[in-house]
């Protein structure tokens, strides 16, 4: 099954140079041929092709699917970006496959990359949307510090830090807190930090903002294969 994304008008939608080029020059469509195009925000429409340029291709909405390829929670994975950006790109590409709502990269004070630019992983984002027939691309939002995003956000779900060592407050497994999720949850996030971990100040102030330490088994994690283990048992755990 073939995925477009495109801006939707009324009962038309265009696709942009990227996708248009992809649909015509590639896949060789014309106007007449019914594609598949997504909104980004939930939305799947069986389309007719009425202008097939490749640099601004024109749709007609013949059905909508609201909510489609849509899953039972909203997901924030908060995730430091590791020192190699491909490893934190892999990641991205495989969280949005399984089902992630928002990826906030993070800078935390063991951090070793300290910028990131997000539109890069924005477009892997959106690829893996449509290669996993999904029609919700998630956030990926600019880089922000732990400390930052601890006190601004609010999320009356649950909320997990992943660190490496025991703190005041004993850690527990993911899913002992997964299972204690209702069937239908509406907010979940998860924090996973740098090559070095969380310090253990950036670990007290998420517990005292609620979040419940966590850990992922046995086994030492890099970054990136934490992070997409946290996805995948949130994923596991509400299909």
């Amino acid at each position: 099954m073939e995925l477009f994304y495109g801006i939707f008008t009324g009962a038309s939608v265009t696709l942009d140079a990227e996708e248009s080029g992809h649909c015509i020059r590639v896949l060789r469509h014309r106007a007449g041929d019914e594609i598949n195009v997504i909104d980004g925000a939930g939305l799947m429409a069986r389309c007719r092709l009425v202008d097939d340029n490749p640099k601004g291709a024109v749709a007609q909405v013949l059905e909508r699917f609201d909510g489609w390829g849509a899953h039972p929670y909203r997901l924030t994975l908060a995730c430091c970006p590791t020192k190699n950006n491909d490893r934190f790109e892999w990641f991205v590409e495989k969280a949005t496959e399984l089902g992630v709502d928002r990826i906030v990269p993070l800078i935390g004070e063991r951090s070793e990359r300290r910028i990131f630019k997000a539109d890069r992983a924005r477009k892997i984002a959106l690829s893996a949307t449509k290669q996993s027939l999904k029609a919700t691309i998630p956030a990926v939002t600019e880089p922000v510090s732990v400390k930052a995003f601890l006190q601004a956000e609010e999320n009356a779900g649950p909320k997990m830090i992943a660190c490496c060592f025991e703190g005041e407050t004993p850690r527990t497994s993911i899913l002992d807190v997964l299972k204690g999720c209702p069937e239908a949850c509406p907010d979940i996030t998860v924090l996973i930090g740098p090559e070095g971990d969380f310090s253990p100040e950036e670990v007290a102030l998420a517990v005292a903002r609620g979040y419940t330490p966590i850990h992922l088994g046995p086994s030492r994690l890099r970054t990136e294969t934490a992070a997409v283990t946290a996805v995948e048992a949130v994923y596991l755990a509400f299909i």
